[in-house]
């Protein structure tokens, strides 16, 4: 065996050394592969052209199989390259503009890149999307996961809350040793932990009105995730003005809902929806009307959805529609929502 081995080893790199072409190096690798597995089938065990190349076929079997192996991830991983990346003549594959992914960003996302409605044109468009995430939370938490997990380029998070030992029943993204520490940071942790190709904006702060324009007008998409109406007010105000998509959800014990916002595409706002904020004691808070723990995460995975749907273009996002969730007797249910003319953010 070990023969045949310097033979191969002189065939690559005596080929190497005389500028003999790769192709044919590897077609005369192919040949003494064929003709050594083919001694160790076709001859006796005794017979010393066998004991010569390895006595036993199955070795040769193995490196066969494993060269298949490396052949295959190599051509899979050349193709999502060219799915990624322009041609030497210019013309994109999937990409309206050279693509900067490595070879692992490539393996990483290489479920969505294969999917037809994302592929590699909607991969970069993730790399290049800028979204907000208002409230680092129970909706904010898997969203925020996703996002990252997705490739989603920069991720701002807002939030001026801290990390509390009553919050890990169902955000998931703080753990125990973080307890105390600003959401926001615990979260800009844990993202970058996961996926180190996307950056994390924190804003350890309270989104108010002094700051909310200028803050919102630097992204392409907003998450709203909070749980007060004043601050969902003041983000669709804000969204509606600068023409900015808006993805919002929202809980209550056992039921979640979620919707798009964007009255730039003539879908209605969210005070379209909700003209004023109901009396207190008619939508009280998860401290005071409790939550299932899973609940949060499945409301804030489909916030992710919609959000990657709207910034790669895929299927058909929940614009003019309310999408909602009764995890208590396992009901899925769409309420069609429609704009308000005398609305006072986005009428007229």
């Amino acid at each position: 065996m070990v023969l045949v081995l310097l033979i191969a080893a002189g065939i690559w790199f005596g080929g190497m050394l005389f500028d003999v072409p790769r192709r044919l190096r590897l077609t005369l690798l192919a040949i003494l592969y064929v003709a050594v597995l083919g001694i160790q089938l076709a001859f006796p065990d005794l017979h010393p052209l066998r004991m010569m190349t390895g006595q036993s076929p199955a070795p040769w079997l193995m490196l066969g199989g494993f060269a298949l192996i490396v052949a295959g991830y190599r051509a899979i991983l050349k193709n999502l390259r060219q799915r990624a990346t322009p041609n030497a003549q210019g013309v994109t594959h999937a990409l309206e503009k050279p693509a900067a992914f490595s070879d692992t960003e490539l393996n990483r996302y290489a479920r969505h890149i294969v999917l037809r409605e994302i592929g590699g044109a909607g991969q970069r468009a993730l790399k290049d999307a800028k979204v907000l995430v208002v409230g680092a939370g129970g909706l904010g938490a898997p969203a925020l996961q996703y996002l990252a997990a997705a490739g989603v380029g920069t991720i701002g998070v807002i939030d001026d809350d801290i990390v509390e030992n009553a919050n890990l029943q169902r955000q998931v993204i703080h753990k125990d040793a973080a307890i105390g520490t600003p959401k926001v940071f615990s979260a800009q942790a844990e993202m970058e932990a996961q996926n180190p190709f996307v950056t994390v904006r924190p804003y350890h702060r309270r989104l108010t009105e002094e700051i909310a324009a200028e803050l919102i007008a630097d992204y392409d998409l907003v998450l709203d995730g909070t749980d007060n109406f004043d601050t969902r007010y003041l983000v669709n105000a804000i969204c509606v003005a600068e023409r900015t998509p808006l993805v919002s959800g929202a809980l209550s014990q056992w039921e979640g809902q979620l919707s798009v916002f964007d009255p730039a595409l003539d879908a209605p706002c969210y005070q379209c929806i909700f003209p004023q904020a109901p009396a207190a004691h008619l939508a009280p808070s998860c401290a005071e009307a409790g939550v299932i723990g899973p609940l949060p995460g499945v409301i804030g995975a489909m916030m992710a959805v919609e959000a990657i749907k709207l910034i790669t273009g895929a299927g058909t996002a929940a614009r003019g529609q309310m999408l909602i969730y009764d995890a208590l007797y396992g009901e899925s249910r769409t309420i069609t929502l429609s704009r308000r003319k005398d609305c006072p953010v986005c009428g007229g």
